[in-house]
């Protein structure tokens, strides 16, 4: 079984979010959303209703949250909460059956080629062993796909046995025995599905199977499996099946579709945003007088929704990972309507901002000359510049982990504003200049050396519960750092007592002996804490299927090497191998949209901030305004990204 790597969500933030913090809440529902979102599409395969129990887990979730008393237990209470909820499903489901006819049952269920493993045969690209037991789970009992659920998230490190067991109501030891009985029940069903498949099929499993519509169940099963213990034909199927536990553990976690906005989401099931234990005015089934999700028009718009999601693909990795979008929460709903209007805070002290620089791309050629970067000076004054042209008004689309960089230039907390992201950070521990709209959160970050004084850290412990690293240590241009100065300063930083980033490296954070290598490799040895890692990426191709899938392959290889969850603090499409050039206006939009999506789309992947704000107007850039109110290209494909 492989190390568990998640721990829940800090202490801090839990207790934040008990004590009616919105921006806190958003982020607990934000990390929390992946897990749900498995264990109920695992446990239900995929059905239609997925979207309604991932919807009422969150509500109870966010109705229970003042009544927890220990928020280092939130992760197995929000398991056994989500467990609570598979199980009144199916036994809501199993009533209603016996209610309604049989066309009306036809009619809401989902297609056989969405499910979740349907889905993860067609877009993996599995190999046999994998395809099988993809396959094989179709075939489980209920209770038993539930049990796959959770052991599947323990196999791949996202849940603890004390968990799995507190879900099903268990000692550790019972829980043990179910899983074994389970992983019997699967070893049937892998034969069953070989023989099934077999080419040429044993004569007399024809004969049993065909009065069968096609439609895996346990009675199908029983039957099949009966005959291939006794049949000699089809003696031995069971010859050469690896252990499911390295198949399954081998198979990624299913992306939450990015339609599952949890700022969104929170908008639907409660009446304050925000607010733990106010029930919403829609309930559990969405806007007040719409039919639920399962019925009526409201029903048949989110399961045409949910099938045309469904066959999104983002490359990451070395191979293709599916976006098994089985459905957004009440998907016609949270994609209707425009955005609420976004309210500005009062202002704040300012200061002048650390001046932020772009990195080189990933890429295994050797990193290109930065001598020619771009500059983001805060002391630069951009004119505003109006275009002759009327261009189309932008629906401001929000996102919980849309964020962007910013420093000072003429309309910047307007441009903010309009922007459409929900933080952002200045590479200080102040947001100097520039006004927090109340859409907006400030993540304070501690620059390099010079920013670990006590006067910084007592700014940085004003803010909100996250507090960034150092800003590419690993460049002379930027806080260059070595591995060790770093690691002597860092008790400072956890220290401040926030969900903490590791140092923003400019390239090779998957290198093995690279400099974020070395410092992790350091902060375990020496017990410190880094709860995210923070890194920084510039695209050189300006192609958009072959940058977005570059930057994802970099984004999966660096967390199948720490394991943990990252925030995408820069990135842009910046070629430096050769000075500096951009790209057009009209590529770095294409990319700002397609990045935007296949981000959304990374279960692991909790924020990413875009590089910048600001832009230029005399000359190519990849900022997003020029002024307060005129957005570039790439600005206004920010915007309406989600």
């Amino acid at each position: 079984m492989i190390e568990n790597h998640r721990r829940g969500p800090d202490p801090g933030l839990v207790t934040a979010a008990r004590a009616g913090d919105g921006r806190a809440l958003e982020q607990l529902v934000s990390d929390c959303l992946p897990l749900v979102y498995n264990i109920v599409g695992r446990a239900l395969n995929g059905h239609a209703d997925v979207d309604d129990v991932v919807q009422e887990t969150l509500l109870r979730m966010v109705r229970g949250l003042p009544k927890l008393r220990d928020p280092s237990a939130f992760r197995s209470w929000l398991v056994a909460i989500t467990i609570r909820q598979v199980r009144n499903r199916e036994s809501l489901r199993a009533t209603d059956r016996d209610r309604r006819a049989r066309l009306e049952d036809a009619e809401v269920l989902a297609d056989p080629d969405l499910d979740f493993a349907g889905l993860t045969i067609l877009r993996l690209g599995l190999t046999e062993q994998r395809r099988e037991i993809a396959e094989a789970t179709r075939w489980l009992d209920p209770d038993d796909q539930e049990l796959l659920s959770l052991w599947w998230l323990e196999e791949t490190g996202e849940l603890e046995r004390a968990e799995l067991a507190g879900a099903l109501g268990l000692s550790d030891r019972h829980a043990a025995v179910r899983v074994q009985r389970m992983k019997k029940q699967m070893e049937v069903a892998r034969c069953v599905v070989r023989g099934l498949g077999a080419d040429p099929r044993c004569a007399r499993l024809d004969e049993i199977a065909a009065p069968w519509d096609g439609t895996p169940g346990s009675l199908w099963r029983k039957r099949f499996a009966r005959h291939i213990r006794d049949c000699g034909e089809c003696a031995g199927l069971e010859r050469g099946l690896l252990p499911m536990d390295r198949l399954l553990s081998g198979l990624p976690l299913v992306a939450v579709p990015a339609g599952l906005d949890p700022a969104r989401v929170l908008a639907h099931i409660t009446a304050t945003p925000g607010t733990p234990g106010t029930p919403g005015t829609a309930g559990t089934s969405g806007t007040s007088g719409a039919p639920r999700g399962r019925h009526g028009h409201a029903g048949r718009r989110a399961r045409r929704a949910r099938r045309a999601v469904s066959r999104q693909v983002v490359v990451g990795g070395s191979a293709a990972v599916a976006v098994v979008a089985v459905a957004a929460l009440v998907a016609a709903r949270l994609t209707a309507g425009p955005s609420a209007p976004v309210a500005q805070a009062a202002p704040r002290p300012s200061a002048p901002v650390a001046v932020a620089s772009p990195s080189p791309t990933h890429s295994p050629s050797p990193s290109p000359s930065r001598s020619a970067r771009p500059s983001a000076s805060p002391s630069r004054s951009v004119k505003p510049t109006h275009s002759p042209r009327t261009v189309a008004p932008v629906q401001v689309a929000s996102s919980a982990r849309k964020g962007v960089g910013v420093w000072s230039f003429n309309g910047v907390s307007q441009a903010l504003a309009a922007s459409g992201a929900s933080w952002y950070y200045t590479w200080n521990t102040q947001h100097q200049g520039v006004t927090t709209p109340g859409s907006a959160s400030f993540v304070p970050m501690a620059w390099g050396a010079a920013s670990v004084t006590d006067a910084s850290l007592a700014q940085a412990r004003a803010q909100g519960p996250y507090l960034l690293g150092f800003n590419e240590p690993d460049m002379a241009q930027q806080s260059n750092m070595t591995v060790e100065q770093a690691l002597e300063l860092w008790p400072k930083l956890m220290g401040a007592g926030k969900v903490l980033g590791s140092p923003a490296v400019a390239y090779g954070a998957d290198t093995a002996g690279g400099w974020l290598d070395r410092f992790m490799s350091g902060a375990k040895a020496k017990g410190y804490r880094v709860d995210f890692i923070a890194l920084h990426w510039y695209g050189g191709d300006f192609r958009t299927p072959q940058a977005v899938q570059q930057l994802t392959s970099y984004l999966a290889s660096v967390y199948e090497r720490y394991h943990k969850p990252i925030w995408l603090t820069e990135y842009a499409l910046i070629d430096f191998s050769q000075g500096t050039r951009f790209p057009s206006a009209q590529q770095q939009a294409d990319f700002v949209t397609a990045s935007a999506k296949a981000l959304d789309a990374l279960p692991y992947l909790q924020r990413y901030a875009w590089f910048g704000l600001g832009a230029d107007p005399s000359k190519p850039s990849s900022g997003l305004f020029t002024d307060g109110t005129a957005a570039t290209a790439a600005g206004r494909a920010f915007q309406a990204a989600r």
